[in-house]
């Protein structure tokens, strides 16, 4: 499969490339957990594709001895620097064009970086688009999104679901025509219309660094006691949730939506060694959310990725019921009372 995927057309090499674009994070559904190989995924998974929540990314690319400098709104991050260096050595035999340039990066995110939003996936996204649209000129050809997907895979695992579509399946299914486990395929056409406006309110509990990074996380699943179940569970969970996502079922949708966001933390804090990423503000808030769901009967859920942070789906429709909650108990559980307000979005786009 990676075969496919080496550049086989002629390029004609320029002095200079210039490009900008950016990517969103995403939220995943039923999870990731877990991996092997080279970033490959141990179960399925699929996400949200967010708008708001994204990695602006520019690129200029002078000709010469290959290396790259990286920055953060023009300010130097070496900090950054081991990851970029393991992506481009990752992704050479596939862009062999990349020995001939040295890049200078600079970032910006619209989030709070290593917070549990993904800001790895979207950055990751968010240079590998920048690739392809770099290789798309030296060829002439159109601009592969399965490529720039497969190249952000090697990146950041979960970023290849930060390129195109609004609801993204990474791993390969039975019943998701087309998944991989190289890249992410598009499956916007999977949402019923009461999910096509979804919103996103990401309630910020601890915007600071995780203790734990997410590629530690993954590691321990090996040899967990309960990673076999747990990968069997995935494969169910996508496929409720895929019937659940096409006919509308709200009620279904919460139903798996929370059990995967609590599934997700049981493996960390049943794995050796064990961690808690969520905060006690972080179970107060998804208390708050059952009973003011029990109450009024609006169709929002809580979900979680790596981190304290609580994402809230639910309805367009619901969104000044949702707000309300916000104000009037949420915001208090809020680190300085930030939290951010995003919707479903299509994907990587040119700035």
């Amino acid at each position: 499969m990676e075969h496919q995927f080496k550049l086989e057309s002629e390029i004609i090499l320029k002095d200079h490339l210039s490009t900008k674009w950016q990517a969103p994070s995403n939220i995943a559904l039923v999870k990731y957990w877990g991996k092997y190989g080279m970033q490959l995924p141990a179960n399925p998974s699929i996400s949200f594709t967010l708008d708001s929540c994204h990695t602006a990314t520019t690129i200029n690319a002078t000709r010469g001895n290959h290396g790259f400098s990286i920055s953060y709104d023009g300010t130097p991050k070496p900090e950054f620097a081991p990851k970029i260096e393991a992506y481009f050595k990752r992704i050479a035999d596939y862009c062999p064009w990349i020995s001939q340039y040295h890049f200078e990066i600079d970032t910006h995110n619209t989030f709070p970086h290593s917070s549990g939003i993904a800001s790895s996936a979207s950055s990751m996204a968010a240079i590998s688009v920048c690739m392809m649209d770099f290789e798309s000129t030296l060829t002439g050809q159109e601009m592969d999104f399965h490529k720039a997907s497969f190249l952000a895979r090697l990146g950041s695992g979960s970023a290849c679901r930060s390129l195109k579509g609004s609801a993204v399946v990474w791993g390969t299914h039975d019943e998701v025509e087309g998944s991989s486990q190289y890249y992410g395929v598009d499956t916007s056409d999977y949402l019923h219309s009461v999910f096509q406006d979804f919103q996103d309110t990401i309630l910020l509990v601890d915007k600071g660094e995780k203790v734990v990074s997410s590629t530690v996380g993954h590691e321990l699943m090996n040899g967990h006691a309960f990673a076999k179940a747990r990968f069997s569970q995935a494969h169910e969970n996508l496929s409720t949730l895929k019937k659940a996502l096409q006919e509308g079922d709200l009620d279904t949708f919460i139903k798996i939506t929370e059990s995967e966001a609590l599934t997700l933390h049981a493996m960390m804090m049943t794995s050796h060694p064990y961690f808690i990423l969520m905060k006690p503000k972080t179970l107060s808030i998804i208390e708050e959310i059952w009973a003011f769901r029990k109450e009024t009967g609006v169709p929002v859920c809580f979900t979680l990725d790596a981190g304290a942070n609580v994402h809230m789906l639910y309805p367009h429709e619901n969104k000044d019921a949702v707000q309300q909650l916000i104000n009037n108990k949420l915001v208090e559980y809020c680190q300085n009372g930030h939290y951010i307000c995003d919707q479903l979005g299509t994907g990587a786009k040119k700035c």
